[in-house]
């Protein structure tokens, strides 16, 4: 079973986090100046830890928090369009409770699955730096070694494959040749089976270079090398 304490003791670290001058100045800078739609709404405005289900087979890595989804919900893929699609793929493959996610209050609860970000708070433009990057990288290899369950990760997009194998190498688990990342790939990288997938954002749905159903069907793989639901 993973070790709870240490995890909420990890969490605890990434929400204090003010490593990178840059982010956080944004990520305040967007808390306080809101957006229209969200005037009236408190915004989270910090690093997001991970969330969902600490003894879950499957990791989820995705980019970074949106300036107005997680950045103002406080929960990672929670009020942003890029959610909306995950979450639907999650509980159509039984990971999820609910197909939607708009509040981080709203109860949700994931089974066998826990989301992270390479990168914990909102950038500007959603492009990170390299020293911005690399300062994250140790929270994603600390809580994959401590996802005493994992077996399956499922990057989305570039980025997050990327970070992946960073973290992979970190532990102990280089992976060489370097694999290449693609849509519904999967590589064996020391004790994981590593899953790439087009990321869930506008730029990928709204063009049709991601789909429904074929983020469902990466879903799924990942879940089917998991061991099922």
């Amino acid at each position: 079973m993973t070790d709870r304490a240490a995890l909420a003791r990890l969490t605890e670290e990434i929400v204090t986090c003010r490593a990178c001058p840059r982010l956080v100045q944004w990520r305040e800078r967007v808390a306080r100046e809101k957006v229209a739609r969200f005037r009236d709404e408190p915004y989270w405005g910090r690093p997001l830890p991970g969330f969902g289900d600490p003894d879950g087979r499957i990791l989820i890595i995705g980019l970074a928090p949106a300036a107005h989804g997680g950045n103002r919900t406080g929960r990672v893929f929670t009020g942003d369009k890029s959610g909306d699609f995950l979450w639907a793929a999650l509980h159509g493959a039984g990971l999820a409770d609910r197909p939607s996610s708009r509040r981080a209050d709203d109860g949700l609860r994931l089974t066998d699955a826990y989301i992270a970000a390479a990168v914990r708070c909102a950038p500007p433009l959603n492009k990170p730096t390299i020293d911005e990057r690399d300062a994250c990288a140790p929270f994603l290899a600390r809580e994959i070694g401590l996802l005493t369950e994992l077996r399956v990760i499922l990057a989305l997009g570039q980025f997050g494959w990327d970070a992946a194998l960073r973290a992979l190498a970190t532990l102990g688990h280089p992976a060489k040749p370097k694999p290449r990342f693609g849509h519904d790939v999967a590589y064996e990288v020391g004790p994981y089976q590593l899953v790439g997938s087009y990321h869930p954002s506008q730029q990928n749905t709204f063009t049709g270079r991601l789909t429904v159903p074929m983020f469902d069907a990466v879903v799924r793989h990942a879940a089917d090398l998991a061991g099922g639901t």
